[in-house]
């Protein structure tokens, strides 16, 4: 990425702040801050097997539909990938718009976080749209440059992902069933053409520790038929 590029990125990362920063002429618009973390037994993002144990913090500043997430993933283990997410993000009834930089630091490897070379970077950048019907979520997800997967001849695979997700109870459980495919070859998700990378139950609960406390914990099943592995994750929510 030039550095005009990363200039022009600057400018609307600061025309971001100053939009969500609070103001006495509209002092109705609520500025929210929200922050949290998630400590895992594996990492598994869209079926792909992205390391072991992980503490995955996030913060988040929002504005009406405008959000800016930071999102971040660190294994236990040395040798695991370490992931740092910026999404810009909009929504409004159930439509939702995203633009997300995600930046991996291998283990081993010498990435640099300001390194937005068309060849060197490890940024990968995707935008998202996505609908929220209630009973049925649809999402689109496209990276549009950085270090995005190539078809077989080399060129740019624009690597894809589409998910339908649906929310339901179960047991007094609050569960969701999701399936992900990728539409046509690439390498970033590994596929030869048109595959199905995630099938995925979800159940999600709180358990009562006092009066006054109570800790949300998750469980997630996950096959990946493209790569023919399967997953069970746990998860406690902070």
């Amino acid at each position: 990425m030039s550095k005009m590029n990363l200039t022009k990125w600057g400018v609307i990362a600061v025309a971001l702040l100053t939009y969500l920063m609070p103001s006495d002429v509209k002092a109705q618009d609520k500025v929210e801050v929200s922050l949290g973390a998630d400590l895992v037994s594996g990492y598994v993002w869209r079926g792909q097997d992205l390391g072991g144990v992980s503490l995955q913090p996030s913060i988040s500043i929002s504005k009406g539909g405008l959000s800016l997430t930071g999102w971040g993933s660190v294994g236990l283990e040395k040798t695991d990938t370490r992931e740092f997410d910026l999404t810009l993000g909009y929504s409004t009834g159930g439509l939702s718009l995203a633009f997300t930089d995600y930046w991996f630091n291998y283990y081993g490897s010498e990435s640099k976080y300001f390194d937005y070379g068309a060849h060197s970077t490890v940024h990968v950048f995707e935008a998202t749209i996505g609908y929220d019907f209630g009973p049925l979520a649809l999402s689109w997800n496209t990276n549009l440059g950085g270090a995005d997967g190539v078809k077989a001849n080399g060129d740019r695979a624009y690597s894809s992902y589409f998910e339908a997700s649906a929310p339901f109870k179960l047991g007094g459980v609050d569960c969701s069933a999701e399936i992900g495919a990728t539409p046509w070859e690439n390498t970033f998700y590994g596929a030869s053409g048109f595959a199905v990378t995630n099938i995925a139950f979800k159940g999600t609960k709180e358990i009562k520790v006092t009066d006054s406390f109570t800790l949300p914990v998750f469980a997630k099943a996950i096959w990946n038929p493209c790569s023919d592995r399967a997953y069970l994750t746990f998860g406690v929510t902070f």
